[in-house]
């Protein structure tokens, strides 16, 4: 690899196949023995210009790789070289077989030379390397992360070229390095460090006007170049060589003491590709790099931080220093930066004697300290940017790691940090930490209770590993037991214990509590009484009774300390565990009449706004259930068009399904059952027939307990069409039944002919045509009595409709015309789609498929401007009948293949239709071929 790609099996070159397969061939070889999940694959190899079949991509290099790297392996056999391991690929490659291992091991090797005294030795084995390196790493292949890690890589050879000269020169072989210097002076003018060396090999050369020569010249490069001086070293090597000071054989540079401070690296540390690539490319930074890891209490940015600093520990070989900076400590304050400032000039055995007693000149004294040597420092546990900013070197060479359950936004504004936010584990993440710590065989034999135990800490590192540690001592129990303790905890931190402040995550979750202001601290425990999933701003602001603009303040607090996550532009979410303590600070804190009033401004604001984009959405839909004002506080929104009440839905349906269920539990049963009713239409046109149905029948429950028989009789309506989209035709009909008897008992004509409309729709399910005329025939009358035009143009189109299903297309054509003039009259857009959509029915029977298409598609844009995906995919399938029947068939199978994306979608049924029918086609062009 350290030059163009090769591969050689028993000494003759291997034939890699396309340059993209090598690229995937490179890309694991560079990860090791890491498993490599396909996304990160994909990252790798293609970055942000990933095409649409990059995973198909992945994986047919990747049987490329396998018949190349092992072509005597039996079709199916299992590889022992390129390997799926669960989490990713695993490329087997044995060191004493890979360039960039030996090279790696010539390196150790002459660092262990160098500590023993023997620079001779050390630089041998430095050379051994260097004669590894044929060019480039990877010369000739392309892609985001390989041009990354050929920096990284050349910039290695060249400080491991440094280090072997930096040896010669040790060993009194100045002479014999002059020439290579100047070469290298002349392909890197403006790397002082070979300035350096060149001065100082021709002074103990006996070349002291030489040497002084070099000085002025480099000083002239870096003028003219950079408009700069040279830095102290090269400065102060040059007054050395004036004072005759640097003729000697030691070393070119003091010896100090190399701090090994990292704690211990967990070995079975998983995951977390993603955030390793971005800690990766600080090193191909020239400059003093930060990194900033930010991420939630006990989602393991220490572990990600040590881990990823013992890989690259060989990078720093001046030191390691680490500190736990406590700036969320459960068990004491956070440290002072001055403190830990002379911790580290300890570490680096600065003298006693030049350290002082001036905290002032402490800070300086440590940027001197470590200006020009490559030292890794890692400061854990942050409060904030201001604990942080004191211990950051000013040199390069040097790369610092934070860790801090705050954002740090200020340091990546002022100090040029790389934010790296950890988020909880994915499911196979986690999957794979239980399997390291109890064993795949638990993992495998059990993985339903795995998954309830994953589902119950909320894929949160600390909770599982507290958990994990208690299954681990009690091997001779299921994990099925543990699964039963964490369900019957419901909720509970208690379980999430083990044993002292640093694992218990109820404490840790304290700390970042107790770190907020009182405004969003009242914000957070409140975020405790909200359904979930996630919240909006407004929603938020109603939740707190708060305005706008406080509220986002609040947010943002809560989002830069971790304790919320901005999941989509606007929306946040808590993960389950910090919902609970959550739960547990707002019971604990607010009193009974507070959490009610907040719940109470919640479902007002869900309810109002709903209704709102519900009216949006469909002007003319029948306002059956008369809503009251909101309570003042709620802060309700008013969708402004069409596009953004159908966005609004979309964003928040799993919201206020969960309202609706908070509504009954909590015994809000006016909310319940007409935030039931504003769902109804968008639930019926995404084609959710499942949710429409549950959620009506959670509103209709309501409904019964508040012996509302208006409310009840709408939602049994509202429950007959999930029942009837889901073929449960009986109970359609037995809901319809009762909810006409009771408009009849309350005299509401509009809410008979509903219900009789929606009756004659089973009907028409189940075949019976002319039954089902007789019923919409009541519907009109019904609507006409009660001077609903609205409800008498649907009704004319269902009779036209019906017409139609019986033969009668001229007389179908007859009652829609009628329909679409008053619907046009009443400029109800809505409902016209509908109607459109029979027209281009009754056209198609009579065998005037052109008119036919030409009404489908009028209706099919109405469907798709007001979001009515259900119904798109059915004209669709329609609209490709009768295309194919007016012999234009690439029209024909366009319609069909859209209906096919959108139905699939839906998860509808009919999906099988438009398939069938692009089937058919295929099989009758291959009949022709």
């Amino acid at each position: 690899m350290l030059g163009p790609l090769a591969v050689h099996r028993n000494g003759r070159p291997v034939r890699l196949g396309p340059v993209q397969q090598q690229v995937v061939l490179a890309v694991l070889l560079l990860h090791g023995d890491r498993p490599l999940s396909v996304p990160a694959m994909i990252d790798a190899v293609w970055g942000e210009n990933a095409p649409a079949s990059a995973v198909n991509l992945v994986q047919r290099h990747v049987s490329g790789l396998r018949r190349v790297l092992e072509p005597d392996r039996a079709a199916h056999a299992a590889t022992s070289r390129l390997a799926w391991t669960g989490s990713g690929y695993r490329l087997g490659v044995g060191d004493d077989v890979f360039d960039l291992a030996r090279f790696e091991a010539a390196v150790r090797r002459a660092r262990q030379a160098r500590d023993a005294g023997d620079p001779k030795a050390a630089a041998g084995e430095l050379r051994t390397a260097l004669l590894l390196v044929r060019g480039p790493l990877c010369d000739g292949l392309s892609s985001p992360f390989l041009d990354a890690e050929r920096e990284r890589r050349a910039e290695r050879v060249l400080g491991v070229l440094e280090d072997r000269i930096e040896l010669d020169l040790a060993a009194g072989d100045a002479v014999a390095v002059v020439d290579e210097l100047r070469r290298l002076v002349t392909e890197h003018p403006l790397r002082e460090r070979w300035h350096e060396l060149l001065m100082l090999a021709l002074s103990r050369a006996g070349r002291r006007a030489d040497a002084l020569a070099a000085f002025q010249h480099a000083r002239r490069l870096l003028r003219d170049e950079l408009g700069v001086d040279p830095a102290a070293p090269l400065r102060q090597l040059h007054q050395s060589i004036l004072a005759g000071e640097t003729t000697g054989t030691e070393p070119p540079r003091t010896a100090t003491a190399v701090p090994a401070q990292l704690p211990h690296a967990l070995g079975d540390f998983v995951g977390r590709e993603a955030e390793l690539r971005q800690l990766d490319r600080l090193l191909d930074r020239d400059e003093a790099g930060v990194a900033a890891i930010s991420g939630t209490a006990g989602v393991g940015k220490t572990t990600l931080a040590v881990t990823w600093a013992h890989r690259v520990r060989e990078r720093f070989p001046e030191g390691q220093l680490y500190v736990n900076l406590r700036g969320f400590d459960p068990a004491g304050a956070p440290a002072d930066p001055g403190k830990v400032i002379r911790g580290f000039l300890e570490a680096l055995a600065v003298p006693p004697d030049r350290i002082g007693a001036d905290p002032d000149a402490h800070a300086a004294l440590y940027r001197s300290a470590v200006a020009g040597r490559r030292v890794l420092i890692v400061l854990d546990n942050a409060l904030d940017a201001d604990q942080v900013r004191p211990l950051l070197p000013g040199t390069p060479g040097c790369l610092v790691v934070v860790t801090s359950r705050n954002e740090l936004l200020s340091l990546v504004a002022l100090d040029g940090a790389r934010p790296v936010h950890v988020d909880l584990m994915s499911p196979s993440q986690a999957r794979d930490l239980i399997g390291r710590r109890l064993g795949r065989d638990r993992v495998h034999d059990e993985p339903a209770a795995v998954r309830q135990i994953i589902d119950a800490c909320a894929r949160l590192p600390l909770a599982l590993s507290v958990v994990v540690a208690r299954a681990a001592a009690h091997p001779q129990f299921p994990l099925s037991a543990t699964a039963e303790e964490l369900r019957r905890a419901q909720g509970s931190l208690d379980v999430f214990d083990a044993g002292d402040l640093v694992t218990n995550v109820r404490a840790v979750f304290a700390c970042s509590y107790r770190a907020l202001t009182a405004p969003a601290a009242r914000l957070f425990r409140l975020l405790g009484l909200h359904p979930g999933p996630d919240i909006s701003i407004a929603a938020a602001g109603g939740l707190a009774a708060v305005p706008a603009a406080a509220v986002r303040a609040q947010i943002n607090e809560l989002a830069r300390a971790h304790l919320i996550a901005e999941r989509a532009p606007g929306r946040f979410v808590l993960h389950d565990l910090l919902r609970a303590y959550a739960a547990e600070l707002v019971a604990a804190t607010e009193s009974p009449d507070e959490r009610r009033a907040a719940v109470r401004r919640s479902l007002d604001h869900y309810l109002h706004t709903a209704y709102a984009a519900d009216r949006r959405l469909g002007e003319f839909r029948d306002d059956l259930i008369g809503l009251e004002p909101a309570v003042p506080g709620a802060r309700t929104e008013q969708p402004a068009d069409q596009q953004a009440a159908l966005a609004w839905f979309a964003a928040e349906e799993p919201v206020l399904l969960a309202s609706l269920r908070q509504a009954v539990h909590d015994g809000y049963d006016r909310h319940a059952w007409q935030l039931g009713w504003t769902l109804i239409p968008f639930l019926d046109r995404q084609g959710r027939a499942h949710d429409l149905a549950a959620a009506q029948e959670l509103a209709l429950a309501a409904a019964k307990r508040m012996t509302e028989p208006r409310g009840e009789a709408v939602t049994r309506v509202g429950l007959a069409v999930g029942y009837i989209r889901l073929g449960r035709y009986a109970e359609a009909r037995q809901q319809l039944n009762i909810a006409y008897r009771t408009f009849e008992n309350l005299g509401e004509h509009i809410g008979m002919g509903h219900a009789r409309r929606s009756l004659a729709w089973v009907l028409d399910c189940e075949g019976e045509y002319h039954e089902a005329l007789g019923y919409v025939q009541q519907a009109l009358d019904h609507f006409r009595r009660g001077g609903h035009e609205t409800g008498e143009a649907r009704a004319l189109n269902a009779l036209g409709w019906f017409h139609s299903r019986l033969g009668e297309h001229e007389k179908a054509l007859h009652y829609c015309r009628h329909a679409l003039e008053l619907q046009r009259r009443l400029g109800d857009r809505w409902d016209q789609a509908d109607t459109l959509d029979s027209v281009g029915r009754a056209y198609f029977q009579l065998g005037r498929f052109d008119e036919s298409a030409d009404y489908y598609t009028e209706a099919i844009e109405l469907y798709v401007e007001f979001g009515d995906r259900f119904d798109e995919g059915h004209a669709l399938i329609a609209l490709g009948d009768a295309r194919a029947a007016a012999g234009d068939r690439v029209s024909a199978v366009a319609a069909w293949q859209r209906a096919a994306e959108v139905l699939e979608q839906l998860d509808a049924p009919a999906v099988a239709e438009a398939r069938s029918r692009l089937l058919a086609d295929r099989i009758g062009l291959l009949s022709q071929e």
